[in-house]
């Protein structure tokens, strides 16, 4: 089953306010069931089965214990939903919504037992997708008007969802993977033997394959942005957008220079989409913005986020007063 094709007998695929980005042959189901079997073992949870009588019922509260954008909520119902039919999930907020720090943002009613079980799975990913949301929703605001990506530097196996939390956050996506975008970086240059021969290749192996797909090449200095220049004047190419790569250069004070990068702006003068890579952080992200680029990349919205603190609670009374006690709620 593939991302396109999930259903749910709760949860409409179709009608969620975000979907998730498409891909040939994800299977979101399928990685439900990994993480809930990865939990499970060979034994199921023998904390439940020696504690909680199996037909007890109990609500269960979502609390935020700190501020951010919530993501993954969607997703939790399908888990719930995959761990026991009959549980019933309301929520207070939306997926893409920012939620204050001891705020209760949704609750599951149904056996204690299954709602204890799926708690794990579902708040490592709602944790995780919520920080990667809340950290795309801040560089976003800050690299306006370019849009904000994230890269292929995402948990293996978690890329779709890991992309799917950036959609969340207000970001855009790049590439899914290997497959959807030609992507002339680096080592494809060298190994072509530059940037032309790399160009050249490129398009002849597209039209000999008659594939229709976007084309980004990376360049790293002015040079190769005029040679790239050069070649789409005096050849009809598939080209759509040049990286211009590490040309935003740190100084010692924590500040960067985008002098190179908007230079390298000016000399495609539009005719190519732009993308700045390399140097970006929520601190440089606006000045880089500034500089007219369509888009600036950011492998650190998705491979060293911090996750989101959620918990799920069924006695929330003294889960928030442990967490005023500790700071967290």
């Amino acid at each position: 089953m593939s991302a396109t094709e999930v259903t749910n007998p709760t949860i409409s695929y179709e009608s969620l306010a975000i979907k998730p980005p498409l891909h040939p042959t994800y299977d979101l189901k399928g990685i439900i069931k990994l993480a809930l079997a990865e939990d499970a073992g060979d034994r199921g949870d023998i904390t439940c089965l020696a504690t909680i009588p199996f037909d007890m019922e109990v609500e269960a509260y979502f609390l935020a214990k700190e501020d951010g954008i919530v993501a993954g909520i969607a997703l939790a119902e399908m888990i719930f939903n995959e761990v026991d039919p009959s549980l019933k999930v309301e929520w207070f907020k939306k997926d893409g919504d920012f939620v204050h720090k001891g705020i209760q943002f949704g609750k599951v009613y149904g056996r204690a037992h299954n709602i204890v079980v799926a708690e794990r799975v579902v708040l490592n990913f709602m944790q995780r997708m919520s920080g990667i949301a809340t950290l795309t929703k801040a560089m976003a605001e800050a690299a306006s008007p370019a849009y904000i990506l994230e890269t292929r530097k995402t948990a293996p196996c978690l890329r779709l969802l890991d992309k799917w939390a950036v959609i969340i956050g207000g970001g855009k996506n790049h590439r899914m993977g290997l497959f959807d975008m030609v992507m002339i970086k680096d080592n494809h240059i060298s190994t072509a033997g530059g940037v032309t021969n790399a160009l050249k290749a490129v398009d002849l192996y597209l039209e000999k394959n008659s594939l229709q797909l976007e084309v980004e090449v990376e360049t790293r200095t002015l040079e190769e942005v005029e040679e790239v220049l050069h070649y789409a004047s005096q050849t009809k190419t598939s080209l759509t957008r040049i990286m211009l790569d590490n040309m935003v250069v740190p100084l010692p004070n924590g500040d960067v220079d985008i002098s190179m990068l908007k230079e390298a702006v000016q000399l495609v003068n539009g005719r190519f989409e732009t993308e700045a890579s390399g140097n970006v952080t929520i601190d440089t992200v606006h000045k880089i913005g500034q500089s007219g680029v369509t888009y600036i990349s950011s492998g650190s919205l998705t491979h060293s986020v911090k996750a989101l603190d959620i918990s799920l609670k069924i006695d929330t009374e003294l889960a928030l007063k442990v967490g005023r006690r500790t700071g967290r709620a």
